[in-house]
Parts: structure tokens; C-alpha cells; sequence
């Protein structure tokens, strides 16, 4: 009989040992297994594409602590349920339990505010706290909040894991169980998950349920039945797959190469695909700095202006900020220079040490720092004419160095004609 549970909680793994995937965190030598295992869970952050098992792996950790649960979703809950749950979980104390674990989906999507209202629970251990992102903790999630955290990477399934979930949910769940299903290919059903065990059960379970409807009790799964079935738009960009990361390297490309028709084409195929608009624009911001920079300075500020303004307006309105940034930097002239520029001066520390800072650049506080030569000959630029004067601010074992070679672009011919001007006696620019 059909159950309006969902295939995939029916089939919700119960302990480690049920998990599918994840070897490098709860397989036998996994590193958040031993942790659980230990019983010394610190709060911690689960980051990994959506339906790879981070709600299941927060339940696990209550299962097996025997610890209460409180879970929260980030998309319709605010500070005021966050403090209602940590006065709830302040109460368990005064019986004695352990502190309860607090699991919190699409953690990302709280603001400052709502993440600022976790901090003295977690810091007080009043509970574990476990977030869900599909996100980049470091740009989503605030400083104070992840440095009391662990975070653990979940990868997308592979293919054989896939095959593995389905085989199970066809033998094991009573529904899929009470017919005759035999799956004759996979590829549709796998690129329609796209490493994602609910989009694969949905599918699985939607293309059965419209078979049985025709009464038969023998189904046999080919890719065309499954497409037959299953929307067409869901295999046509599936954002946390493979497609996802192809179009955004088109896209990406595409800007870099300056070509706004290929660039606007690519964007309107992650708009229709529905991708994350603050994925879209962040990608931006950083290709305004690694592949602009100086050649136009004010790409990176557009970009940023994207940034803030997709947050406030949000879709539909998003597409024509991004599609205007889009095409201003791809029109826009290009230089890496900046990017080389620190890529070499990393290179440098790396080959060369941490080496001494010259004398006359270093602080002189104190009198015997001054005695010993701190401080001693340094020429202050703005006590000469044009408020520059030539003088050395690298390391001796390296004074003379480029990093940052200007690119050819008529920005960046202007500031190499400075540089060669100014610097002559002490950098050997190209002219």
C-alpha cells in the first residue's frame, strides 16, 4: 500500500553502520565516527550537497548518545525559537541528562542575529549544537560561532552507492517491496539524483507509483520510463551535481574570455535551474579580483553591490542585477595581475623563510629598541617632495623582487609608468 511518507524518511538510516557513504567520516576508521563512538561529541558543523545524509548522521548522534533531540529549520525559524528550544533544553538540566543535541538545517541561512543567539548555549554547553549548510561555512556562518565548531565535509554518492540505495529500497521498503520491480539501467535514475539519495528515492518511488497505477504488478525500469516520468527539468540542471559545477565553469569562462552572450546564456540556464543566487554572485565577486583587478578597479566594487543587492531583493528581480553585473564584467578589460601578484609573493615566503624585517622598518618603542638601531634611517615619505622617496621595504635577501608585474591594459600601463619612474634604482620593471 502506498504511504504518504516519503521513500526516503521510510528508509532513514538508524545507526552508523546503515549509513550509505561518507567511508571518510563514519566508515570503520572515520573520523567522526570515533568521535561519536568516544561519547565526547563537540558541536560541530556537517557541509555537503543536499540529500547525503546530514539530518540522518545529527539523528544518528542522538540515537546512539541517547541524548534529546531538537531539531529547527533555518528557513521558518528565528531567534525567538532558538531561545525557546534553549530554555527548553536548560530544563533537562535540573534532572541531571546529558545536554541535548540541537540539529539546525540550512544553518546558512540565519543571519547574524539568529547565529549570534546560539553562541552562549553552545559556549556553555547547554547543548551540542549540529548544523546542516550546503554552503561554504566560512562566508555563511559567523567567526565566533564556527571556531566553536568542527566541520565535516560530506561528498555527493557515487554511482555504486546509488545502485546500492536503490537495490535496498526495492527489497526492504514494504511498498516497493509488494511488486515486481527489476531495474534494467540506472543512468536516468542516477543522473536525475545527481549524488542526491532523496532525489533518487523520489524518482524511484514516483516512477513505481505511476506504473502500478496502470495496474502492473511486474515493473521493469529503463531510463525512458524513468524520464517518461520524472520532470524533464530535473535533469536538465541539477545544481549540486555534476551540471553544476560544468555551467558555473562555463559561466566563469565565459566572463573571463569576454563574451556577454555566452556569459548571459550561461547564467539564464543557472536561473532556470534554480541555483543559489548568492552561489551565482559570489562566484562573480571573485572573478571582479582574480581575473579584472586593476585593469578596472570598479568591477569589483559592481560585483560586491551585486552581492549586497541579490540578498535584499532576492527572485525574480535577481536575474537583472546579475545579468547587468554579468555583462559589465565581461565586457570589461582583463588582468590577473593582481591575482600573480600575491600568488608570487606566497611563492616567495615559502622558498625564502621567514626572513628578518629590515632595521629601518622596524617599530621602535622603547629606547633600547632605538638604541640597537630600530627605527634608524627610516625616511618618512611625506617629508619629501611628492611625498615619496626611494627607499627599501623588502627583506635584503630579496630587495629588488617584482611580484605584481603590471598587465597590458591602459589602466595598468599608467601604473607601470609610475612604477618604472619612481622604482628604477631599485625594481628593473619591463617597458
Amino acid at each position: 500500500m502506498f504511504s504518504n511518507q516519503p521513500l526516503a524518511d521510510r528508509l532513514r538510516p538508524k545507526s552508523l553502520d546503515d549509513f550509505a557513504g561518507q567511508d571518510h567520516l563514519v566508515g570503520p576508521d572515520g573520523v567522526l565516527r570515533k568521535v561519536i563512538e568516544s561519547g565526547n561529541v563537540p558541536s560541530f558543523i556537517l557541509w555537503g550537497p543536499p540529500g547525503v545524509g546530514k539530518t540522518s548522521l545529527a539523528r544518528i548522534v542522538s540515537l546512539q548518545l541517547g541524548r534529546s533531540f531538537f531539531q529547527l529549520s533555518a528557513v521558518n525559524s528565528g531567534v525567538k525559537e532558538v531561545r525557546e528550544t534553549i530554555e527548553k533544553a536548560k530544563g533537562q538540566q535540573f534532572f541531571g541528562r546529558p545536554n541535548p543535541i540541537l540539529f539546525i538545517d540550512e544553518i546558512h541561512r540565519f543571519n547574524k542575529s539568529q547565529q549570534d543567539s546560539l553562541l552562549g548555549a553552545v559556549e556553555q554547553g547547554i547543548i551540542t549544537l549540529i548544523g546542516a549548510t550546503t554552503e561554504n561555512p566560512s562566508f555563511e556562518v559567523i567567526a565566533p560561532l564556527l571556531s566553536r565548531c568542527q566541520v565535516y565535509i560530506l561528498k555527493a554518492l557515487d554511482d555504486e552507492i546509488l545502485k546500492g540505495l536503490v537495490s535496498k529500497a526495492l527489497t526492504t521498503d514494504s511498498y516497493l517491496s509488494s511488486y515486481n520491480v527489476r531495474v534494467d539501467e540506472y543512468e536516468a535514475l542516477i543522473r536525475i539524483s545527481g549524488g542526491d539519495a532523496r532525489k533518487l528515492y523520489n524518482a524511484l518511488e514516483l516512477t513505481v507509483a505511476l506504473e502500478a497505477e496502470k495496474h502492473s504488478t511486474d515493473i521493469l525500469i529503463t531510463d525512458e520510463l524513468v524520464l517518461s516520468h520524472v520532470q524533464q527539468n530535473l535533469a536538465l540542471y541539477d545544481k549540486n551535481g555534476e551540471q553544476h559545477f560544468d555551467i558555473i565553469s562555463a559561466f566563469i569562462k565565459s566572463l573571463r574570455g569576454s563574451d556577454p552572450n555566452a556569459a548571459v546564456y550561461w547564467l539564464a540556464r543557472m536561473v532556470e535551474g534554480g541555483e543559489d543566487v548568492k552561489f551565482i554572485a559570489r562566484r562573480m565577486v571573485i572573478l571582479a579580483a582574480e581575473d579584472i583587478g586593476l585593469a578596472n578597479p570598479n568591477a569589483l566594487l559592481l560585483a560586491q553591490s551585486c552581492f549586497n543587492a541579490v540578498n535584499l531583493v532576492g527572485w525574480p528581480e535577481s536575474r537583472i542585477i546579475l545579468s547587468e553585473t554579468a555583462i559589465y564584467l565581461a565586457t570589461s578589460p582583463k588582468s590577473n595581475a593582481s591575482y600573480m601578484a600575491i600568488e608570487n609573493a606566497i611563492g616567495a615566503v615559502h622558498e625564502h623563510g621567514d626572513l628578518p624585517v629590515p632595521l629601518h622598518l622596524r617599530n621602535a618603542p622603547t629606547k633600547l629598541m632605538k638604541d640597537i638601531g630600530y627605527h634608524k634611517g627610516y625616511k618618512y615619505a611625506h617629508d619629501f617632495e611628492g611625498n615619496f622617496v626611494t627607499e627599501n621595504y623588502l627583506p635584503d635577501d630579496i630587495s629588488g623582487k617584482i611580484f605584481y608585474d603590471p598587465g597590458s591594459n591602459p589602466r595598468e600601463d599608467e601604473i607601470r609608468k609610475q612604477l618604472v619612474s619612481r622604482w628604477e634604482k631599485i625594481y628593473k620593471y619591463r617597458t
